[in-house]
């Protein structure tokens, strides 16, 4: 009897996959898609927020949907538009590989992610304890990233939410490319844009803003050396000579100098 009510229950479970899955397909086109494929996705794992972010081959972000996002679109949105997006994992994890798929936040985040200027200020600030994209190939090579976050007391999503969601990641990708595919040439101020996010000063060498970026997305020394084919030994004199130079004593001064 246990066996048959645990298929009876799996059985409407999905039924009502399809059924939503439906739902969202025939919305595509219209404002009703994001709820429609948004209610798809809680039925395999909840999530407080869904939102994303667009990608140019140049190295450009521009708002992709961030509709439903009011108390901290300054931070979440705003701030992150204006160059915070160059220390995102999901970031780099687009650039180095535009194939649709699902990436996980701390599958890719540095070794000290955590305790970075750029996690306290993007995360913490806005309560984001965990996050999942799905990436989409758009079109003249855009690429972009649908998010879901746990936000507040949220649990992180458990290892048979980021399996269920990784096989429904093909037909997610293919709903939502077909939906934003053609976000760059109809809602985008390409000429407009600027010039690409860099992290960059004056004062310091190739090598030394190499580290800088390092540093701010979060990664330690270990992790530096390991990245950078250096010794921890000649990672620490490089910080140090860095910290003289733009005469700062701290990861908040280092972050506030390069993306205030």
């Amino acid at each position: 009897m246990k066996s048959a009510a645990r298929q009876a229950g799996s059985h409407a479970s999905f039924d009502a996959w399809n059924a939503s899955l439906g739902a969202a397909a025939n919305a595509i086109g219209s404002r009703g898609f994001p709820d429609a494929l948004a209610a798809a996705l809680r039925l395999l794992a909840p999530f407080q927020m869904m939102n994303g972010f667009l990608y140019s081959p140049g190295g450009r972000a521009f708002d992709l949907y961030n509709e439903k996002i009011v108390p901290a679109r300054s931070i979440i949105v705003d701030r992150y538009l204006a160059g915070a997006f160059v220390l995102d994992p999901f970031y780099d994890a687009v650039r180095s590989d535009g194939t649709e798929r699902m990436i996980v936040m701390r599958e890719l985040a540095p070794d000290d992610f955590l305790q970075s200027e750029y996690h306290r200020q993007h995360y913490a600030t806005t309560e984001i304890v965990d996050e999942i994209g799905f990436v989409l190939k758009l079109e003249s090579g855009f690429a972009g990233v649908l998010s879901l976050s746990r936000t507040g007391a949220a649990p992180l999503f458990a290892g048979d939410e980021l399996a269920w969601l990784r096989s429904a990641a093909p037909v997610v990708c293919a709903l939502a490319a077909r939906h934003w595919f053609q976000v760059p040439s109809l809602s985008l101020d390409l000429k407009n844009a600027g010039t690409a996010a860099r992290i960059e000063h004056p004062l310091l060498t190739r090598r030394e803003l190499e580290i800088v970026t390092l540093v701010l997305k979060g990664h330690s020394n270990l992790s530096l050396a390991a990245v950078l084919s250096l010794s921890p030994n000649t990672v620490k004199v490089h910080r140090r000579q860095i910290y003289s130079k733009l005469a700062i004593s701290s990861q908040a001064e280092l972050f506030r100098l390069f993306l205030a």
